[in-house]
């Protein structure tokens, strides 16, 4: 899956171009590398995301297609939030 897919699916950001614009801006990391719109996400990788001054990592769970607001919760585990 996508990582722009993945944030908005995982509903961490709320649409998939806004989720876009934070990758190809450099503000989005996987595994401590900046990450494209277009990289594949797979289960154990660690997201990091800057909002502004707000630092959150992340890691991924599971890869749900098209998930309801309950399964959303389930993708990922927040390791940190600064």
């Amino acid at each position: 899956m996508r990582i722009d897919k993945f944030l908005k699916d995982a509903r961490i950001i709320k649409r998939r171009t806004v989720a876009k614009q934070a990758c190809d801006t450099g503000r989005v990391l996987k595994n401590e590398k900046t990450a494209k719109a277009g990289d594949e996400v797979a289960i154990g990788d660690v997201l990091t995301i800057r909002f502004g001054d707000r630092v959150i990592r992340f890691r991924v769970d599971s890869l749900i297609p098209s998930p309801k607001k309950e399964q959303a919760q389930e993708m990922y585990t927040i390791l940190s939030q600064e």
